[in-house]
C-alpha cells in the first residue's frame, strides 16, 4: 500500500477542517502539528454563541470580514483554551496566513508554516516570517493523489 506525505496528510486535515467554516467569503482550515501529531485544528468563524455569517451575511469594515476569527487564530486559541504547548510546532492553513494570524503563529512559537494557497500575501508578513526564522512552504493539496487511496 503506497501512503500520503505527512504534508499531503495534514494538509488535507486543514482542508476538512475549512468545512465548518461559517464565513461565506472564504472558507480556511487549519492543523497545528507537533512531532506528527495533530494537537489542534480551527477554522474561520464566529464567536462562540455569535452570530455566522452564513446567517446574517458578513460584517465587512475595510473589505475585512471583522466577524470571523480566522482559523490559524481559533486553532491557536484552542491550544491555548486546553493548556496545549505551540512551541515548536508546525501549522498547515489552507491559505497563506493575513499579517493578524502570522504575528499571532511567530508569537505562539509556531516554526513552520504549510499553506496549499497563496491568498494576499502580505508582503510584511514573508517578511517577518523571514526576520524570526518561520519557515514557509507551498504544500498544494493533492486531491487526485487522495482519491486514488480510495
Amino acid at each position: 500500500m503506497d501512503r500520503i506525505s505527512w504534508d499531503q496528510y495534514f494538509m488535507a486535515q486543514a482542508h476538512l477542517l475549512s468545512l465548518r467554516s461559517t464565513c461565506t467569503r472564504l472558507t480556511v482550515g487549519a492543523t497545528i502539528v507537533r512531532e506528527n501529531r495533530v494537537i489542534a485544528g480551527g477554522y474561520n468563524g464566529s464567536v462562540k454563541g455569535g452570530t455566522h455569517c452564513i446567517d446574517e451575511g458578513c460584517y465587512v469594515v475595510d473589505n475585512h470580514c471583522i466577524r470571523t476569527i480566522h482559523a490559524e487564530m481559533n486553532a491557536i486559541l484552542q491550544c491555548a483554551h486546553f493548556g496545549v504547548k505551540t512551541e515548536g510546532a508546525e501549522i498547515y492553513v489552507t491559505h497563506f496566513p493575513c499579517i493578524n494570524c502570522c504575528k499571532a503563529i511567530i508569537q505562539a512559537g509556531i516554526r513552520s508554516v504549510y499553506y496549499a494557497e497563496d491568498y494576499k500575501n502580505h508582503p510584511y508578513a514573508i517578511e517577518l516570517f523571514k526576520e524570526t526564522g518561520v519557515k514557509t512552504k507551498h504544500v498544494p493539496l493533492n486531491i487526485e493523489r487522495i482519491k486514488e487511496l480510495f
